[in-house]
């Protein structure tokens, strides 16, 4: 785990820090006798343990009077200020595409709609984002620089391209399809974060205290989320006690220790590497870059090569069913699809490659994201 997202304020409008705009939040709890805020301890501990910490704030607000009239942007606005200004440095503001329907609306009780393209005006509000935290990545279903992948279950598509034309897109409004697998060509780069629960849904229950995910469910859903070069956001529900319960803590401990057994041995190490071209005949773009462990090296070939091949010898038979494959992202996409060969009985046989092309940065058991692998 990279970094914690807390959600601030969910679609009910209570807030979990004290804020100076409402009532409805935990200076009225008998938590902490009205005093606490739970933002900043989070925050706190987020710091203490070397974890990035990042705030989702809901654009929908089911209890603010003023919501859907230009009033409740104010009030939005200014409650966004709160977060991005109390709490330190952030590294994701998570703006969620659900917006208006039926709500309390400060005692209304009725169904109000908005216009999610023009309501909020989002370049307003983005721009108080890159103000006030300019180091934070944005979310929501156009970005502005992180895009929902299309769905609640975790899952890139195998073709999964990290750009996108995002002027196609709005909060709210959103073509899961290509959200899903990303445009290509697409004019902005704007990765997928693929996001889903530990649980059915989104918040706890105690009945479904035996429906939560197994480690082999979550790394199945690693595979299929960082493994096809998007971000893993896997929603963790506190219990009534305020914790993770101990069911959800120990599938993600033995997800843990499956991908520190996975990942610790590096077999390409040490193996004799070759390549059908390198750019220029430069060895500062050799194939031996390709398995130095640097991340700031790289294999590349001359632009005219669109199917090169780099051979592997490993010394002696291996045995292995995972396959990570990476592109230098600082340049970009560029490779549409890999293929894995083995040198067995006298030639090369084809034994991995994707139902679909799939971009680099592409893991998985038994298959990765022609260029020639062998």
């Amino acid at each position: 785990m990279k970094g914690l997202i807390l959600t601030c304020k969910h679609h009910d409008g209570f807030c979990l820090w004290p804020s100076a705009y409402t009532e409805h939040s935990v200076k009225h709890s008998p938590w902490r006798d009205g005093k606490g805020d739970v933002v900043r301890e989070v925050s706190d501990a987020c710091r203490r343990n070397g974890l990035g910490f990042g705030v989702y704030l809901s654009p929908w607000d089911r209890n603010h009077r003023e919501y859907g009239r230009p009033e409740y942007l104010v009030y939005f606005r200014n409650q966004l200020r709160e977060l991005l200004t109390r709490y330190g440095p952030l590294f994701e503001v998570w703006f969620d595409g659900a917006n208006g329907g039926d709500g309390f609306y400060g005692g209304a009780r009725e169904t109000r709609r908005i216009d999610a393209t023009v309501y909020y005006d989002w370049s307003t509000t983005w721009q108080i984002v890159r103000d006030l935290q300019p180091m934070a990545c944005m979310f929501s279903d156009a970005g502005p620089d992180v895009r929902w992948v299309g769905n609640e279950a975790g899952r890139a598509g195998e073709t999964c391209w990290a750009t996108s034309n995002r002027a196609d897109f709005a909060p709210g409004k959103a073509d899961q399809g290509r959200l899903n697998r990303g445009d290509r060509p697409g004019t902005d780069w704007v990765p997928a974060e693929c996001d889903v629960s530990i649980r059915p849904g989104w918040f706890y229950h105690a009945k479904e205290d035996d429906r939560v995910k197994t480690a082999k469910e979550l790394v199945d859903l690693y595979y299929a989320s960082v493994g096809r070069g998007g971000s893993f956001l896997l929603n963790l529900p506190p219990d009534r006690r305020g914790r993770i319960p101990d069911r959800d803590v120990a599938s993600l401990r033995e997800f843990r220790r499956i991908l520190d057994a996975t990942f610790t041995k590096n077999l390409a190490q040490g193996a004799k590497v070759s390549a059908s071209n390198a750019r220029s005949n430069d060895p500062g773009f050799g194939p031996q870059n390709a398995i130095d462990g640097k991340p700031s090296t790289y294999w590349a070939t001359d632009d005219v090569i669109t199917t090169p091949e780099l051979i592997l010898d490993l010394g002696e038979v291996k045995t292995f069913n995972v396959i990570r494959l990476r592109e230098y992202l600082p340049l970009g996409q560029r490779v549409e699809a890999f293929g894995l060969d083995q040198w067995q009985d006298g030639k090369w046989a084809e034994f991995a490659r994707p139902r679909a092309s799939a971009p680099a940065g592409s893991c998985g058991p038994g298959r990765s994201p022609p260029r020639r692998f062998a």
